[in-house]
């Protein structure tokens, strides 16, 4: 999402750099090109005038002007400054202690709207609550369809009773308190575009329902039209706060970065996929670290843990001490690591990968090769996969025919497997090795 923009503001910082003391001149020239690679990204130009007007304030202060390092200094402006435009500290979205507690999503159509509903659901799911799904948006008969779908998939029930929105959005929530279920998410109306009828919709909803929380999905492809929705909803249905969907396409950026400055709401979730799982909480600080090239360990150790299977992990991590690791192993780690999402982007999230993917062009993973390797694996006998050593040319030719590949192709996964074996080994020997995201620390380690 934010690639041009971060390496442009990589680009002022190594000016900045090259400088050794700075001047105020150097200062405004570097907050000049900032403003342009801020506007470029769409952000909102009020947004951008008041970030860079305390950027400049804190930048010539004698504290960093007069500093051995006055460069990286303002590189920390600039990180918390950011961090304060996207919201400041991280706040978590909670519910009232209310029974059923009512969520409803709002946003125009296309936002990803119902299908965040469908993301929350699974969410508070997984937390052991007990939720329910309610389909009101009847301006779009596919949206309901979608939703029941969705449902499906996720395990949470849907209901949609009714041919008007409010009617349907009452019996979801009588629905719920009859059989138990304490978060209701309704998915309500939205149009191409923002207008009176639509909001009169969402009101009488929320009237209806009682509702206790109102998120709007706004997509961050949009840039400021993003904006100046949310204005119109917070203006009509005063919102809660935000959800930035589609966080994992190409766009610019522009409404992520002023949504909040904008509005005054928080964002409280980003959308990174299309798949039920994928939602994240939304914390400024990691968003700015990301933004300006230093990475997001934080954010990548919780989606280890989270994908990892910790009593696995514990028995990978023993039988590569034991010198066991088999390619039963090997697959199963694959199939994990391919859980968290592309490579790209979670070697974007280290430190020290400024420009994000677009730094790591030369590793470019392809899908197909670890679908292949998938394959030769499978195509093995339990026996070889235990012991590879036992794998010669004839076994090699069946194990090909068996995969629909190459025998060079399968020389080439037992390559690899050996590499990864020999990589491994030597870094679970070395004592006082960090603890890697997902897996328990070995004893004695």
């Amino acid at each position: 999402m934010f690639d041009a923009l971060t390496d442009r503001l990589n680009a002022v910082f190594r000016k900045l750099r090259s400088k050794g003391r700075l001047h105020p001149k150097q200062v405004d020239s570097a907050l000049g090109d900032m403003r342009v690679a801020l506007l470029d990204a769409d952000v909102s130009v009020e947004v951008a005038d008041a970030f860079l007007d305390r950027v400049r304030a804190r930048a010539l202060s004698d504290e960093v002007l007069k500093s051995l390092t006055p460069a990286q200094q303002v590189v920390k402006v600039v990180r918390d400054e950011l961090t304060e435009t996207l919201g400041g500290e991280h706040r978590p979205f909670t519910l009232p202690g209310a029974n059923p507690s009512v969520i409803l999503i709002a946003g125009v159509q296309g936002s990803g709207k119902t299908t965040h509903a469908a993301k929350l659901a699974r969410m508070y799911r997984e937390k052991g609550k007990h939720p329910l799904l309610v389909a009101a948006d009847l301006q779009r008969p596919a949206a309901v369809h979608q939703l029941f779908t969705l449902g499906e998939e996720i395990g949470v029930p849907v209901v949609s009773e009714g041919r008007d929105p409010v009617k349907v959005a009452r019996a979801g929530v009588r629905h719920a308190e009859r059989n138990g279920l304490d978060v209701v998410i309704v998915d309500t109306a939205g149009r191409l575009h923002v207008d009176e009828e639509m909001m009169r919709e969402v009101r009488r909803v929320r009237e209806a329902t009682g509702a206790h929380r109102v998120l709007m999905a706004c997509d961050a492809m949009t840039g400021q039209d993003a904006v100046a929705q949310a204005r119109a909803f917070m203006a009509a249905v005063d919102v809660d706060g935000f959800v930035l969907t589609k966080m994992d396409g190409d766009a610019r950026g522009g409404a992520a970065l002023s949504i909040t400055g904008v509005t005054g709401r928080p964002v409280f979730f980003v959308g990174v996929g299309e798949k039920p799982g994928d939602i994240e909480p939304f914390h400024p600080d990691r968003m700015a670290s990301r933004i300006l090239g230093m990475g997001d360990v934080l954010s990548l150790i919780e989606k280890a843990e989270k994908t990892f299977d910790e009593e696995q992990a514990r028995e990978s991590a023993e039988r590569m001490l034991s010198a066991r690791f088999t390619l039963e192993d090997f697959l199963v780690q694959m199939r994990e690591m391919r859980k968290l999402g592309p490579l790209q982007d979670l070697l974007a999230m280290l430190p020290g990968v400024p420009g994000g993917k677009n730094a790591l062009r030369d590793l470019q993973v392809d899908e197909g090769e670890l679908a292949r390797t998938e394959a030769v694996i499978l195509s093995m006998t339990p026996e070889e996969r235990r012991n590879p050593a036992i794998i010669g040319g004839s076994r090699r030719l069946r194990i090909a025919r068996g995969s629909g590949t190459t025998t060079n192709q399968v020389n080439g996964v037992l390559r690899q497997f050996e590499q990864a074996k020999k990589m491994m080994k030597g870094l679970m020997g070395k004592k006082g090795m960090p603890r890697i995201p997902g897996m328990p620390r070995i004893p004695g380690l």
